[in-house]
C-alpha cells in the first residue's frame, strides 16, 4: 500500500493494528566525484518500495523524505540541508499526524549516516507522548551486517560515503547515473573517533574529496546480492514488528 496513492476512504480502512507505516528518509548532498547527490534518496526509497511490494497488505510506505541533516557536507556544495531542529521538527510532525490517525507501528528507514542520531532524538521525543505505539527507526544496512562484510572487498567493509557499498548498489539500480571513470580509491579517511569517543569533523576535514573507501571495487552483482539481502531481512523485520505488543506497562512485555 502507498500512503500518496490512496484516497482518503481507503486509508481510514487500513488496520491501523495489523500495518505497519514505512516512513523512508535519505538527503541529496554531494557524493564525490563519481556519484549522483541524490544516491542516498535513490537506494532508500528502491529499498522501501521493493519492501512494500513484497508486504502490501502489511506495510504502508510514505513518500520519501529527501532532504536530510547534511550540515556537515555543505562545504564541499552539491548539498541540500536541513537545519537540526527543523529535520527533527519534520520527523516529529509526520509520526505525529500518522499516530494521531491511529497508526500504532511505525517504521523509519533511513538512508543517510547524518539522519542516525536527530531521528533517534525524534523517537524519544515522541515516545513519551505515545507510549502505546511501537516506534522504530535505523538505517536499511543495519540489518545486514554480516552480508556487508562478507560481501565487500575493500578494507572498509562498512556503510561509508559514495563508497564501495553504495556505488555498488548504484550501479544494480542506475547504472547510467555512476561516473565510472571517475571510481577510484578515495584514500586516506580520518577518524572521527578518539579512545572510543566521537569526535565532530566534517567531510571537508575527513576526505580529499567528499568520498569514502574503494568505489573502484564495486560492481552491480555486489549491488544486486546487497540490496537483495537487505530487502529479505527488512521483510523479516516487518513480520516482527507485527507481533511485537503494543503495551505501556513491562509486565504487557513479558507475558
Amino acid at each position: 500500500m502507498k500512503y500518496h496513492e490512496m484516497t482518503s476512504a481507503r486509508l481510514s480502512s487500513v488496520d491501523r493494528d495489523q500495518t505497519v507505516v514505512v516512513v523512508p528518509i535519505a538527503a541529496v548532498e554531494q557524493h564525490g566525484p563519481n556519484m549522483p547527490t541524490g544516491t542516498d534518496t535513490i537506494i532508500c526509497t528502491a529499498v522501501a518500495e521493493a519492501l512494500e511490494k513484497r508486504l502490501a497488505d502489511q506495510v504502508l510506505l510514505t513518500p520519501t523524505v529527501w532532504l536530510g541533516a547534511s550540515a556537515h557536507h555543505l562545504r564541499f556544495g552539491a548539498t541540500l540541508n536541513s537545519d537540526l531542529e527543523t529535520y527533527i521538527a519534520t520527523l516529529c510532525d509526520i509520526a505525529t499526524s500518522l499516530l494521531d490517525d491511529n497508526f500504532r507501528r511505525i517504521l523509519f528507514v533511513n538512508g543517510h549516516g547524518g539522519n542516525v542520531d536527530p531521528l533517534r532524538v525524534a523517537l524519544r521525543e515522541i515516545q513519551p507522548v505515545y507510549p502505546d505505539a511501537l516506534l522504530v527507526g535505523g538505517s536499511y544496512w543495519s540489518v545486514a551486517d554480516d552480508l556487508i562484510q562478507e560481501t565487500l572487498e575493500g578494507d572498509h567493509k562498512f556503510v561509508g560515503h559514495a563508497c564501495e557499498f553504495e556505488t555498488s548498489l548504484v550501479l544494480h539500480l542506475r547504472p547510467e547515473l555512476v561516473d565510472q571513470e571517475n571510481l577510484t580509491d578515495a584514500g586516506n579517511l580520518v577518524t572521527d573517533q578518539i579512545n572510543g569517543l566521537f569526535v565532530s569533523r566534517d567531510m571537508f576535514q575527513r576526505t580529499n574529496e567528499g568520498f569514502t573507501g574503494r568505489p573502484d571495487l564495486a560492481s552491480a552483482e555486489k549491488g544486486k546480492k546487497l540490496f537483495d539481502g537487505i530487502v529479505d531481512r527488512l521483510s523479516s523485520t516487518v513480520q516482527t514488528l507485527l507481533n511485537e505488543p503494543l503495551g505501556t506497562e513491562n509486565q504487557e512485555f513479558n507475558s
